[in-house]
């Protein structure tokens, strides 16, 4: 199998389109002096080919994998997430630094082009993944004229929704990052943008919409149009990256019901997500404030008390995508649940990851939990169990030490439930 890939420069960053024709062409003309043997063409060719056709077919399977911050992408972490079975990672470079306002994108507020050595980091990292078997989603929490709420001191960013020259900008973004990743061995995708909310601004969102559908109508061709956005990028991407996979997430933060008020857009090579916390004020830690465990004691619609809610009704709130799926005649192959997960220290965590889990190998969907090891946050790192970090720990950190320096991951049930659910053999 070729792992390996062309390198553009030193960092062994994969070439363009237009470099690797470049240097076929200048090999062929070697071979054809009898420099070279023409076996070693056929060998760099065949490596080319084999990384786009598996671009092509790596979700003709189920996948099962995770989601990762880009800013811990060590090749050790590549190498344990393939250990654990972990087969693909969806990954986000948002926490990355740069010499720049915003890394990769430059400046959200308005892009202009990508900084080469963002560019050349972020390769780096995927190189890393392409000495293991893992694969990778390239996703984005910010875009032009949509700041990540984290970094926009927990305020949502309206502008991309609210101005076209955003969606272009947005556009001419993953064009050029598409035309510099599409022949990467490990990129198996494109997630245009996480968790699209463009009707909150206007008081829509999971659970709240009435009069949403005379809203769509009136912004059908406004910047606040998701399909216009998406179709407008889709249609970038397309102009340069023929084969590598595009993914959408669906309406209200990608909630299934988002499903209700979305359309297929046009394009080959497209997949459709979403992702599931339901109910949000069990799995969420600070919400939940140990009133809810599950399945026994769970939020009831309508009332304060508690009451059952198990895997029956965990299944039912997956039905928006199970008849959107039946009536575009989608594929399931073509539906990633691409988050799934809840808080490791609420109660029943890990009865309620093992029915989600089966859920989704249930319905033979790929899905990816939140979140593997990542070094900036711990409410999702399974591998440590159900247990609260002590105080020896944020003592640690304020000293100076990293949390992966410090962290206690270990076996135990809650971990072990995801790894069941990697394993190929579980139903």
């Amino acid at each position: 199998m070729c792992r390996s890939h062309l390198g553009g420069d030193s960092d062994n960053n994969p070439l363009t389109a237009t470099q690797r024709n470049f240097l076929q062409t200048a090999i062929m003309q070697l071979v054809a002096k009898s420099l070279i043997p023409i076996s070693f063409f056929v060998f760099i060719v065949g490596c080319s080919q084999k990384a786009e056709i598996e671009k092509r077919s790596f979700w003709d399977t189920q996948r099962r994998g995770s989601n990762g911050d880009a800013n811990d992408g060590l090749l050790e972490y590549f190498q344990v997430a393939e250990e654990f079975g972990i087969e693909m990672i969806r990954l986000s470079p948002a926490d990355m630094k740069s010499e720049s306002k915003d890394f990769l994108i430059g400046d959200i507020d308005d892009y202009h082009e990508i900084p080469e050595k963002d560019l050349q980091r972020f390769i780096a990292v995927l190189n890393n993944a392409a000495e293991t078997q893992v694969k990778v989603v390239i996703t984005f929490f910010g875009l032009p004229g949509a700041r990540w709420r984290q970094h926009n001191a927990m305020e949502f960013d309206y502008r991309l929704w609210e101005d076209f020259k955003y969606h272009e900008q947005s556009a001419r973004f993953w064009a050029d990052l598409a035309r510099e990743l599409k022949d990467h061995p490990a990129v198996v995708g494109y997630n245009i943008l996480n968790e699209p909310h463009p009707e909150r601004k206007d008081g829509f969102q999971s659970g709240q919409t009435d009069g949403f559908d005379d809203w769509l109508r009136e912004n059908h061709d406004t910047p606040a149009s998701l399909n216009l956005f998406y179709q407008r990028v889709i249609d970038a991407i397309r102009e340069v990256d023929t084969e590598t996979p595009i993914i959408l997430d669906a309406r209200f933060h990608a909630s299934p019901d988002g499903f209700d008020y979305f359309e297929p857009l046009e394009g080959d090579g497209l997949f459709y997500s979403c992702h599931f916390y339901s109910p949000w004020s069990y799995t969420t830690h600070r919400e939940n404030k140990e009133r809810f465990s599950y399945p026994e004691h769970m939020p009831q619609a309508g009332s304060e008390d508690t009451g059952y809610w198990g895997k029956e009704d965990m299944s039912a709130l997956f039905d928006p995508v199970r008849h959107w799926l039946d009536r575009y005649n989608i594929p399931k192959e073509k539906l990633i649940v691409a988050e799934i997960g809840c808080d490791r220290r609420v109660g029943g965590a890990t009865q309620y990851l093992k029915d989600l889990i089966h859920t989704m190998n249930h319905e033979n969907w790929h899905w990816g939990f939140y979140s593997f090891r990542s070094a900036s946050w711990d409410g999702m790192d399974y591998e440590l169990g159900s247990e609260k970090l002590n105080w020896k720990h944020w003592q640690a950190i304020e000293a100076g030490k990293s949390h992966n320096e410090i962290v206690n991951r270990h076996e135990n049930p809650l971990w072990n439930v995801v790894l069941n659910g990697l394993k190929r053999e579980t139903p």
